[in-house]
């Protein structure tokens, strides 16, 4: 797997920012903004007057190993990204890079932990929780009729909008005791949801003295095992990030 990416900045340009930055994957220029405008993500909204002329729509595409697009990310908002962090957690599962806080109950353990412990304004993050139930015990997912699903929520915040929650697939289960099926988890599993963090001048304002952010939230359900079910339980998580400001500084030759 390899990441590289395009822009329509010189070479002296891209140099410069990904030595103060450093970057170690490869960045590639479009000057003429040709590779740009044959992938159909040219910016015809920018003024040709404007410095910003010749850029794209920005986002990402997936390609694989024959160089065949099978995903792409792009946002509706240009203010807004999609991280690669968040991809490689989102779709092909890779651990989330964060810090990892691991919280254990009578029933089961949750590690609560982040695609980057580092963000920017904008940014789509993804949270990780992963959920380790304890032998014989079961939660119900969304979904199910009559009992109280799992469910995972975040606390308000101006910080963050969080985005909707990506499940994996239940089991169904038999009840022998009533004689019916319902859809459960079990064993360890992964869920997974994306926050994106709000415009620049309302994130920095929320940031605290050591130039943090944390975002709140709880995990909530009812584990029974083959013989009864327990009372629901909450479990508070959080997730601790550092703000980092845009980068304004322009090329000087």
């Amino acid at each position: 797997m390899s990441l590289l990416a395009v822009s329509y900045d010189s070479s002296d340009v891209l140099k410069s920012f990904a030595e103060r930055k450093q970057i170690t994957f490869p960045m590639l220029s479009d000057p003429g903004s040709e590779i740009i405008k044959r992938y159909g993500i040219f910016n015809g909204t920018v003024e040709k007057s404007s410095p910003a002329y010749g850029v794209p729509y920005p986002g990402t595409y997936v390609l694989d190993a024959k160089g065949v697009i099978v995903a792409k990310y792009f946002e509706d908002d240009y203010k807004e990204r999609e991280t690669v962090s968040s991809i490689l957690v989102q779709r092909f599962g890779m651990a989330a890079a964060g810090s990892h806080i691991t919280k254990e109950t009578k029933q089961l353990s949750v590690s609560s932990s982040a695609s980057v412990d580092t963000i920017a304004t904008g940014q789509h993050v993804a949270l990780v929780l992963d959920i380790k139930l304890k032998p014989k015990m079961h939660v119900y997912a969304p979904g199910v009729e009559h009992y109280i699903p799992i469910d995972w929520q975040i606390t308000e915040s101006d910080a963050a909008k969080a985005q909707a929650v990506t499940w994996p697939k239940s089991k169904m289960l038999h009840l022998d005791a009533i004689d019916e099926t319902v859809p459960v988890f079990t064993g360890d599993f992964r869920v997974v949801r994306d926050i994106v963090f709000a415009p620049d001048a309302k994130l920095k304002s929320l940031v605290n003295d050591k130039g943090e952010i944390t975002i709140h939230g709880v995990l909530k359900y009812q584990a029974c095992d083959d013989k009864m079910c327990f009372i629901p339980a909450s479990v508070p998580v959080e997730w601790t990030f550092h703000y980092q400001p845009l980068d304004r500084q322009r090329f000087q030759k």
